[in-house]
């Protein structure tokens, strides 16, 4: 079960994580099967906790981390949803820490492109490998 914000208790729906992976990453070089792995490891983490509840905030962290990893504009659309930024300011607050952690780590190159289907994308004139 999962335990709500509002202390309602509903059963974890991995239909609900995947959908809302989908609208973080969508128009983003993220595949569906990049999505699909994630939501396996979040329901096996809930898995984990032996039918106990979980809290939906932990949830929620966990698609936070996975999609920082994945891809940082999907990361900060899911956060200014999750994290229901009250202003601006906390929104750029989100922006430069994520600026800085990016900086400590150094940039990590560029995810290659990809298209609709998730596919590697072909250059142009050059046929896909």
């Amino acid at each position: 079960m999962v335990v709500k914000k509002d202390n309602r208790r509903e059963p974890f729906d991995r239909a609900k994580i995947v959908s809302g992976l989908k609208k973080a990453c969508e128009k983003r070089p993220v595949s569906m099967e990049t999505i699909e792995q994630i939501a396996d490891r979040i329901e096996a983490a809930v898995a984990e906790q032996g039918g106990r509840e979980v809290l939906s905030s932990v949830i929620g962290s966990a698609i936070m981390n996975e999609l920082h990893r994945v891809d940082q504009v999907a990361y900060v659309r899911f956060a200014s949803v999750y994290r229901s930024f009250k202003d601006i300011d906390e929104f750029m607050h989100e922006l430069e820490d994520l600026i800085r952690l990016r900086k400590e780590a150094g940039a990590a190159p560029a995810a290659p492109a990809r298209d609709k289907k998730g596919e590697p994308a072909s250059r142009k004139g050059e046929p896909a490998s």
